[in-house]
């Protein structure tokens, strides 16, 4: 595990570090999707940037009603503090900076939907990178198998061998933003991003079954049930889609 890199007086998270590659290989992609359809592509850094802010204030405030227990005795402190940034607290902070951003922009349509999609499941990859590098407790339950990894140095530390459940999402999520971006012209408008809602909430919805989060209703965890509401809207959001599209003519 390298949760820090050293280089002379300065200190370099790695979860920071991918962190921040995430967010620029996101906005590379947006980028390059907006050059193909004609927008201003200026409008990448505006957009990777609303969703990094909404993200950042989104993860914290998760983070805080989570834990507020805990942290209740430093609400300040802990909303500024560079620690405990929650995935899907982030994904709706990001998700409605975006919104403000191509409502602001005039863009706010379902292609803003489709732009997104590849961009969303290569950050969550890269991210997770983050999450490997730097040990910092979303590895799996203790297991002995042939890849099993333990993670002594890393921020959460553990000496027994578990699931290295961020590998997995890693190689998962990077396929899926792979799929995705082969895909981005052959549906009508909207149609990526119920895909992506349906790949993403399998990938997770599954790998949370050897992840050591814990339940809190019918046997799932919180994830889980976050994952249900993606597959079920992006299934719907499918098949909707796949009825409605037109039928080849017949001789």
């Amino acid at each position: 595990m390298f949760p820090e890199i050293h280089l002379g007086p300065l200190t370099l998270q790695t979860f920071g570090i991918c962190f921040a590659l995430a967010f620029i290989a996101a906005g590379a992609l947006i980028w390059r999707r907006f050059e193909e359809i004609g927008k201003p592509v200026d409008w990448a850094y505006e957009m990777a940037f609303a969703a990094l802010l909404g993200g950042l204030i989104g993860s914290r405030l998760d983070f805080i009603i989570e834990n507020y227990s805990d942290v209740k005795g430093d609400l300040l402190g802990n909303l500024f503090s560079g620690s405990g940034l929650v995935w899907y607290g982030g994904a709706i902070g990001g998700a409605i900076g975006v919104f403000l951003w191509a409502w602001w922009r005039g863009f706010l349509t379902l292609a803003l939907l489709d732009v997104a999609a590849p961009a969303l499941a290569l950050g969550y990859a890269i991210g997770r990178c983050g999450c490997q590098l730097s040990g910092d407790g979303d590895y799996g339950k203790a297991w002995d198998g042939p890849w099993a990894m333990a993670y002594p140095d890393g921020t959460k530390p553990t000496d027994q061998t578990v699931h290295p459940t961020p590998i997995y999402e890693t190689l998962v999520m990077g396929l899926v933003a792979l799929v995705l971006w082969r895909l981005r012209d052959r549906f009508t408008n909207g149609t990526l991003f119920a895909l992506y809602l349906l790949l993403a909430g399998t990938e997770r919805f599954l790998v949370e079954f050897i992840r050591r989060n814990d339940d809190v209703a019918l046997g799932l965890t919180q994830a889980q049930l976050i994952s249900v509401a993606m597959m079920i809207a992006g299934g719907v959001w499918l098949l909707v889609a796949f009825r409605r599209a037109p039928r080849p003519a017949t001789a």
